[in-house]
């Protein structure tokens, strides 16, 4: 049923023109472990930016950043991974297969359809899948904390056989767990298939940031979903409204670590507003998002995952352009 309440704002198949239709996400955003947000090397500082600490609170504060492309790019990621998979990646030029980061993508397969691509002039497919930076809700200087690290040698010291000091000692920065990040995602003329497949990204990426192999551990909670014309209101509005209301909420303090379900309450209460404002016009239920989800884990379980994806990948035949000098054989697991 609540796929149905957003029919007005999804298509019924995917189109080359934009309609103007957006389905947007209210995502909470919770470290589970150390993580690590930079933009550049490991020596630069922790992505952060000053900015108003509320909108009725005028103070000036640094805020983390969870920049657009450390949202964007695991979750492309952890897509592709059931696509290959499935063997629904299809050969680029040079008959490679399609993958991220190499200026060849095939431009036939459901991530290049939906998170778009740029093949060097030859074609581009602009993303329908927007994302701003998400910001922390409290001051950065309050959540980042040092850890030396080393590395010892098998005597169980700095020092190797010979006397030589190991030179594998160094001191990082990284963001503390439980710290909350808000984010707005906004998908446009996305058809119900392409509205599952981008939630279930989100929701089944864990890993974010830099060696993420080691740390990074997060969890996304879809706490809002809104079928309208227009975006809602920008991720860093939303941050300052929760900033503003539990500043004035009592038993709430504003120090690390905030209490997830004071935050989870304050963000509701604000979003619950929202409706009509900005040209939004349906927004989800608390029954209705919960059936949306459970929606998406069905559609993604192992029984039907690769019904889905087939049936995803489908819509997309009769918009395929095959390249001539590319066979556009799909792969066979190569």
């Amino acid at each position: 049923m609540s796929i149905e309440k957003l029919s007005s704002f999804l298509a019924s198949t995917y189109e080359n023109f934009p309609k103007g239709r957006t389905i947007s996400l209210v995502v909470l955003r919770t470290t589970q472990s150390e993580t690590i947000f930079r933009t550049e090397g490991s020596g630069e500082p922790m992505s952060s930016e000053f900015v108003q600490a509320g909108l009725e609170n005028t103070e000036i504060i640094p805020r983390l950043v969870m920049t657009k492309r450390k949202q964007i790019a695991p979750e492309r990621r952890k897509g592709r991974e059931f696509l290959r998979q499935y063997n629904l990646l299809y050969n680029a030029k040079g008959d490679t297969i399609c993958s991220l980061n190499t200026n060849a993508p095939c431009e036939m397969c459901i991530d290049c359809f939906l998170y778009g691509f740029a093949a060097g002039g030859e074609g581009a497919q602009k993303s329908r899948v927007w994302t701003e930076d998400a910001f922390s809700i409290l001051p950065s200087t309050e959540l980042i904390g040092d850890r030396t690290i080393n590395a010892l040698y098998e005597n169980g010291t700095m020092r190797d056989e010979t006397g030589k000091a190991s030179t594998a000692l160094n001191t990082s920065e990284y963001i503390k767990p439980s710290v909350h990040f808000l984010d707005i995602v906004t998908l446009k003329d996305v058809t119900a298939d392409e509205l599952r497949y981008a939630v279930g990204n989100i929701l089944l990426t864990t890993r974010y940031g830099a060696v993420s192999s080691r740390v990074g551990r997060m969890d996304n909670e879809i706490l809002g979903v809104f079928g309208g014309f227009a975006e809602l209101p920008s991720s860093l509005e939303l941050v300052q409204q929760v900033f503003d209301l539990l500043s004035k909420t009592d038993n709430v303090t504003l120090e690390h670590p905030l209490q997830k379900d004071s935050v989870v309450n304050a963000v509701k209460s604000i979003i619950n507003q929202w409706t009509n404002k900005r040209g939004i016009s349906v927004q989800l239920n608390e029954e209705e998002l919960n059936n949306l989800v459970a929606d998406i884990d069905t559609n993604w379980s192992m029984e039907k995952q690769e019904e889905f994806l087939a049936r995803l990948n489908k819509t997309y035949e009769s918009y395929r352009q095959i390249p001539a000098e590319n066979t556009s054989k799909k792969s066979k697991g190569k």
